[in-house]
């Protein structure tokens, strides 16, 4: 027992001492970059030209295959998504098998199978891989285009365009890509109605048979596989697929303008603008400088922790998040800064995004920040090395760009080598905020008016890219409307003018959902005052009250020059209030979710409301308030639709509004008129 203890005590005394050797007040010295293990990968390639890559892993019972097309890219011109559908009808039956067999076994396997343009893929469990990836194979090489099929999807294809019409994000990437690369480059052409009524089956067939070849291809194989065996299969199941001559392309090597101007598409149900700050850059994988240039494009807009998201969203508040990207390619690659901004601040966003553009470039990075996106290449290289895919895609890579064998186990030794004068270097040359595009997809009438004060050149284009005229701003008002011919409109349009004016009090109840809670607001008015009340549970969480002696909210009052702002809300109905308020007027007339609309707007030095009546209908549809404080501006906007009658008068039963990134929609629950409501309601 008294050795036991001893030697108890001799380990005790071992820890203190190794412990006591650490200087744990210094941070330790990151060690050498780790040494990346890459799985091997066997290599052959069939008579056909077919190259195949085989990566075994026997972790999991399951393989997948994977493939690649490697044709460069085609202008369709006219035709422009013909090969698209030829992709989406591959593999709906065969010479040897209806699609509703090949689906119902594919099924029944538990695999998938998927087929595009550009290659296919398969993936199932090891026992069930050969019979899958001759299902692959069969599809690949013996599809039937058949008219039933091609007419279908010609019909979701256009009803896809047709649903997309309205969508500001769809277009602002498609005339992106238009005036990046040119409508006459295969990344700068779009499918349109148009395009896709003029593709017939025969084209169909004839890109099939013109594009889909072996010889310019890679068949990847991974997971829990006998090479030998492997090897063998795709023999018997590729060999017989034909090779032919792939036609040679050619196209105008993009631009960039020769100044930075501003590209602008008008869309006027943009309820915030889509900015892009881009220019074509030449870089490939591989490329002396491409890893400087990855770790620049980090540093900038890479993630939540990089400058374009800390200045835009954490300190600005102008978004939910901006980003920059580098896309290498052999043909057209590009550098971009993006956001999804409010209306109110696209011409800020656009100067603070230019600005950490142009920071970057010509300020040296700090090394903190390149130690930081150095840790993040490593960290996530080093996890995807681990993966058994990872090493078919390298493998791919290093046969598509002709890289050298040892470029993935050198890349963390080239990322580790970069430093502050390479990421300097790199922003310099690829970041050309001087010869950029500022494209700018948003609502003209809420956004132009500043841009214009912004020193660049404008040129406006529509939503194929063509160029237009600037938008207009407004529509004309008639002769003989005004602000008092519109809001009485409204009045009649709900119940009668003289009714509505007679009105003494209301008092409306809704209810609404946010953040899985169900809120209660109640809402009373009369001549000179107004409360508002939002519950959870019965508990009051928020009153807003407002009368003669100013605006308060939850007894905290606000400053004076606040509530003097505010008085257009009073009345029985608010509409009065802006009836007789003698700084509101008649505005314009708008496009608003495709209605021509009346704008009856006040503008103050801080709070600002616009009001949208429908012209067809004289109803209330929108009323959309600014307030603008210590140099920062917010937006709360509400939308009013299904109006129903409550003792004679008609009250939006459903309001959606925002209230900064929160939105919350609210549906009236009940409604009193002249009861209810007592001056104690306002004190």
């Amino acid at each position: 027992m008294k050795k036991q203890i001893i030697s108890l005590i001799a380990i005790i005394a071992m820890s203190f001492a190794t412990t006591a050797q650490i200087d744990r007040s210094q941070q330790p010295k990151p060690g050498p970059a780790p040494k990346v293990q890459l799985g091997k990968s066997e290599k052959f390639t069939l008579s056909n030209g077919l190259q195949v890559i085989m990566v075994e892993n026997h972790k999991l019972p399951r393989a997948s295959a994977s493939l690649t097309i490697d044709n460069k890219p085609v202008v369709e011109g006219d035709k422009a998504g013909v090969s698209s559908i030829m992709g989406s009808l591959l593999g709906r039956g065969t010479e040897n098998i209806t699609k509703d067999e090949f689906n119902e076994k594919v099924d029944f396997l538990g695999a998938g199978v998927n087929f595009y343009s550009s290659g296919a893929s398969a993936r199932s469990l090891t026992k069930y891989f050969p019979e899958v990836l001759a299902l692959m194979a069969d599809g690949i090489k013996n599809s039937q285009f058949t008219q039933e099929e091609f007419d279908k999807e010609i019909k979701i294809t256009l009803d896809g365009l047709k649903s997309d019409e309205k969508n500001v994000t769809s277009t602002a990437r498609r005339v992106e890509s238009a005036l990046l690369y040119g409508k006459n480059h295969p990344y700068g052409e779009f499918v349109s109605k148009e395009t896709v009524n003029n593709i017939t089956l025969t084209d169909v067939k004839n890109n099939y048979t013109t594009y889909y070849k072996p010889n310019n291809a890679y068949l990847v194989i991974v997971g829990d596989i006998n090479p030998k065996e492997t090897k063998k299969l795709v023999k018997s199941l590729f060999k017989k697929w034909k090779k032919s001559d792939v036609p040679e392309v050619a196209f105008t090597k993009p631009e960039n303008v020769s100044k930075t101007e501003i590209n602008f598409i008008d869309m006027p149900n943009a309820v915030q603008s889509e900015v892009v700050i881009a220019n074509n850059i030449d870089l490939k994988l591989g490329d002396k400088d491409y890893y400087a240039a990855l770790l620049a494009n980090n540093i900038l807009g890479g993630g939540g922790t990089a400058r374009l998201f800390m200045n835009l969203r954490e300190d600005k508040g102008y978004t939910y998040g901006s980003y920059s990207s580098v896309r290498q390619s052999k043909v057209a690659a590009t550098f971009r800064a993006s956001a999804s901004v409010r209306n109110v601040v696209t011409d800020s966003s656009i100067v603070e995004i230019k600005k950490e553009i142009d920071k970057i470039r010509t300020e040296k990075v700090t090394e903190e920040e390149l130690k930081n996106a150095k840790a993040q290449y490593v960290g996530s290289f080093v996890m995807d090395v681990q993966k058994p895919a990872t090493a078919a895609s390298f493998a791919l890579n290093i046969a598509r760009y002709n890289l050298p064998t040892d470029f993935y186990e050198n890349y963390l030794t080239n990322i580790n080598a970069v430093t502050v004068e390479d990421v300097q270097n790199a922003a310099l040359k690829y970041f050309k905020s001087d010869e950029a595009r500022i494209i700018v997809t948003g609502k003209a009438i809420d956004v132009l008016d500043n841009l214009e004060k912004s020193g660049y050149t404008i040129n406006y284009f529509d939503k194929n890219a063509e160029a237009a005229e600037k938008p207009e701003m407004t529509i004309a008002v008639p002769d003989g409307i005004t602000k008092e011919t519109v809001i009485n409109n409204y009045f009649k349009a709900i119940g009668g003018v003289e009714k509505v004016k007679a009105i003494k009090t209301t008092l409306t109840t809704y209810e609404a959902s946010a953040m899985g809670q169900t809120l209660q607001i109640i809402e009373k008015r009369d001549a000179n005052n107004f409360s508002s009340e939002i519950s959870v549970g019965g508990n009051v969480m928020m009153k807003v009250l407002t009368n003669k002696d100013g605006v308060s909210t939850n007894g905290q009052a606000l400053p004076a020059n606040i509530a003097s702002e505010m008085t257009h809300t009073l009345g029985a109905f608010p509409e009065l209030g802006l009836l007789n308020n003698s700084e509101t007027t008649l505005t314009s007339i708008e496009k608003l979710d495709g209605k021509n609309v009346y704008v009856v707007a006040k503008k103050g030095t801080i709070v600002s409301v616009s009001t949208y009546f429908d012209v067809a209908t004289g109803l209330k549809v929108k009323e959309v308030q600014t307030i603008s404080m210590g140099g920062k501006t917010q937006n709360q906007e509400a939308t009013f639709s299904d109006y129903k009658d409550f003792d004679g008068i008609l009250f939006p039963t459903k309001k959606s509004g925002t209230m900064g990134p929160q939105k919350i929609e609210s549906t009236l629950i009940s409604v009193k008129i002249n009861e209810g409501v007592s001056d104690a309601d306002f004190k």
